[in-house]
């Protein structure tokens, strides 16, 4: 077998508007791209540093050159901690493997083949009158999630409701809540008609959710990245995130989904705000979720020219020119 070479490129991707969450704003999108090649073959893999996780683009890449004498996939997921540099390295691989092979990813990966998935379209935390205004824009898609966390929380819900009546609607407040406000936010998003709640409290500061009944599920996400994490969510959560930037990669993402559903918890599939590269290998898992959260694309002022297709609320299975 030819020896890899392996290259690293970091791209910035301008966001449409500003994006905004309980932690903060940002304007692009940073990505890293792992490009593996043996000189007749070549795999991509992308990759968003998160600074929430104690990631940069620096530390990221120097990750991956720490690990640049890896020629399997395998190998790893030993040598490399999950988190986006492993992510990026293991998609390429997974890349690389199905354009050896001359076969989808998805069959390399032992599931049927992709179907179209209903995505959802997420809405940056914003005034009221301004969250009402996109979600009016929407309101044709079958699926919102609501970026909430912060005071006026019920008022944005409201408003959202109003203009996007017969939306579902799922609320991510990433940590923003506090067990304080915690039955009252609740009781907002009771009162109009939420369907999921997405990491109400912070990460290591979530216990106070087995202590208290709730009236709609509630979902991990930076409560949870791997498999080894999922032990600690028993009674706290309903439903776990899995995000490829998380877990490592498409390898421990596809493991950790099954641990999950064994263990009796409903799928979310995420996403960072990053391009279709970064969504492809996640669809595959985004197979057995009952929410598919992959818009990042739809957040840029432009996607990769072979991006996924989004049309009528629904995402298409990845071209083999985009990966796997």
């Amino acid at each position: 077998m030819r020896m890899l070479s392996l290259k690293t490129c970091v791209e910035r991707w301008p966001i449409a508007k500003a994006f905004t969450i309980s932690r903060g704003s940002k304007t692009e999108a940073v990505v890293v791209v792992v490009v593996l090649s043996d000189g007749e073959f070549t795999g991509r893999g992308e990759c968003v540093p998160y600074a929430r996780y104690g990631e940069t683009v620096e530390s990221v890449i120097e990750e991956i050159q720490k690990a640049k004498a890896v020629d399997d996939r395998m190998s790893l997921q030993s040598l490399m901690r999950p988190g986006a540099a492993r992510n990026a390295f293991d998609c390429a691989f997974w890349d690389l493997e199905a354009k050896r092979a001359g076969r989808l990813a998805y069959e390399l990966a032992g599931l049927p083949p992709l179907k179209p998935l209903t995505v959802s379209y997420t809405l940056s935390l914003d005034a009221p009158e301004a969250m009402a205004a996109e979600a009016r824009k929407v309101s044709s898609r079958p699926l919102l999630k609501i970026k909430l966390g912060a005071e006026g929380d019920r008022e944005r819900l409201k408003a959202i409701r109003d203009a996007a009546p017969n939306v579902r609607l799922v609320v991510d407040a990433n940590e923003g809540w506090t067990e304080t406000n915690f039955a009252e936010k609740m009781d907002a998003c009771c009162a109009y008609g939420v369907s999921l709640i997405e990491q109400p409290l912070p990460a290591g500061k979530d216990d106070y959710l087995a202590k208290v009944p709730h009236a709609i599920p509630l979902c991990a996400d930076e409560s949870v990245f791997e498999r080894s994490s999922l032990g600690g969510l028993k009674g706290k959560y309903d439903a776990i995130n899995v995000k490829l930037d998380k877990t490592g990669g498409l390898t421990e993402a596809l493991a950790t989904a099954a641990m999950a559903k064994d263990m009796g918890f409903s799928l979310m599939v995420g996403c960072m705000v990053s391009t279709s590269l970064s969504m492809a290998p996640a669809f595959l898992v985004a197979q057995g979720a009952d929410v598919i959260d992959l818009d990042g694309p739809l957040l840029l002022a432009e996607d990769r020219s072979d991006g996924l297709r989004y049309e009528d609320g629904l995402v298409y299975p990845p071209t083999s020119s985009l990966w796997g």
